[in-house]
């Protein structure tokens, strides 16, 4: 049974069901009797109905006034990201932690994206951060964590792009658009997208001059080492000392990476870097998959000098990396980088011989198990071809068979299924000879 829903916002109630009702009408007497036919409104129906739900309800929504709704709008939200109730977390619990504080999180977050490959409205991110010390070497070992992650899942080929915001505002600051930073930035990061063309035209459109586009046109073609793309910046920063900062800042970390060394990833310096993110004050990163996977970046990060203020603790510098877990899940898979059988399975499998027997096994099984060796015991007393069988097909390396002469002599088999070699040892013996 269907009951009418309300919500109380102070003295006004908004009747959903009526709402639905209003929605129908536009629909049937503005769209279904207009030019457009049946079949065009069920193709587009549920972009429609968005788009009359947002009409409807943005008359009341207006005739009230942004602030006299915005309390009950914004009580609650989605998580957008893990970095700012992060920030929260540190401030809530200033007086218990220990600075620099680090810390690891695996949640899911949720943006507002029309759904496609690599974009998704909920999706799981892995984060890393340091707060607590302005530090450039937390920076520097963020850089070695990706190259050790991705070194681990085999992802040869993957690109830390780097840049730095001071470099931006003070690339902003020798063309005069200090003022107008946030829409600099925003065309400038789209190069890669809408190409050299573009990104002058959305520069025009937003009111910044060709003489101040020209003066910055250098940036857009600009390749080589990252030691190479730095001294380009020099001379284009010579006069910005934010700039100039931005600039040791990164000529630090590249000198620390290109001493310590990297295994699977390439560092670069990729000056239209900028980032949607605001909170960012310093280093800034983005991960790209390997060259011929088309996804978007599959990490991100930077360093954010105030985060915490917004919560009322000033003067606390982080800073903090992605990882994408659902993106790098679909390079992986488009790449066949995922092992056919899972690398830690288990080793050890004994054989069940009878209820005894079982009994026996499980008290090894324990032991092993503690001793950190995976191990089970097959669950039914079924013939020992299939028992063996069973194990082959799952690539356990070891059975263990041990009957009433074992129990007898409080021994075990070991047989080794690749080479077939068997050994008969206690169970201290045993633990020692897979340990």
């Amino acid at each position: 049974m269907r009951t009418t829903k309300r919500i109380q916002l102070s003295e006004e109630r908004v009747d959903f069901d009526q709402l639905a009702i209003d929605l129908w009408e536009i629909i049937e007497n503005k769209i279904l009797s207009s030019e457009n036919d049946l079949e065009i409104f069920i193709k587009e129906g549920e972009k429609r109905f968005q788009y009359y739900s947002l009409l409807v309800f943005g008359e009341f929504y207006y005739s009230k006034g942004e602030n006299y709704l915005s309390k009950y709008i914004t009580e609650k939200a989605l998580r957008y990201d893990l970095t700012v109730p992060f920030a929260r977390y540190v401030v809530q619990h200033q007086n218990e932690i220990e600075f620099p504080f680090k810390r690891y999180q695996i949640q899911p977050v949720w943006r507002a994206d029309r759904p496609q490959k690599g974009r998704f409205r909920e999706f799981f991110q892995c984060d890393a951060d340091a707060v607590g010390s302005q530090s450039l070497l937390q920076e520097v070992t963020f850089v070695q964590l990706y190259d050790a992650v991705f070194t681990d899942l085999g992802l040869k080929g993957t690109t830390v792009k780097m840049n730095n915001r001071k470099i931006l505002s003070g690339l902003a600051e020798t063309i005069g658009a200090s003022d107008k930073l946030i829409d600099f930035t925003v065309a400038l990061d789209k190069l890669d997208k809408i190409g050299e063309e573009g990104v002058v035209n959305e520069m025009l459109s937003k009111g910044i001059s060709s003489e101040a586009i020209e003066r910055v046109k250098p940036i857009f073609k600009v390749t080589g080492s990252f030691a190479q793309k730095l001294s380009v910046l020099k001379e284009l920063l010579a006069d910005s000392e934010i700039g100039k900062q931005g600039i040791e800042e990164l000529q630090y970390i590249n000198e620390k990476i290109e001493a310590l060394g990297l295994k699977t990833v390439t560092l670069d310096l990729d000056v239209t870097l900028a980032r949607g993110l605001n909170y960012y004050t310093g280093a800034i990163f983005e991960v790209a998959a390997p060259e011929g996977v088309k996804m978007g970046s599959i990490g991100g990060g930077g360093r954010y000098d105030d985060l915490t203020g917004i919560f009322g603790l000033k003067d606390v510098s982080g800073v903090g990396i992605s990882f994408g877990l659902d993106r790098i899940y679909l390079v992986l898979e488009e790449l066949n980088l995922f092992p056919e059988q899972a690398i830690k399975g288990t080793r050890l499998l004994f054989l069940n011989f009878g209820e005894n027997e079982a009994l026996y096994c499980l008290k090894a099984v324990q032991s092993l198990r503690e001793a950190g060796i995976t191990a089970e015991l097959y669950p039914d007393s079924a013939k020992m071809k299939k028992q063996m069988s069973h194990a082959d097909k799952r690539n356990i390396q070891f059975v263990v068979l041990a009957g009433t002469q074992e129990m007898a002599e409080e021994v075990y088999t070991l047989k080794n299924m690749k080479t077939g070699d068997q050994k008969r040892l206690d169970l201290k013996g045993l633990i020692d000879a897979l340990a």
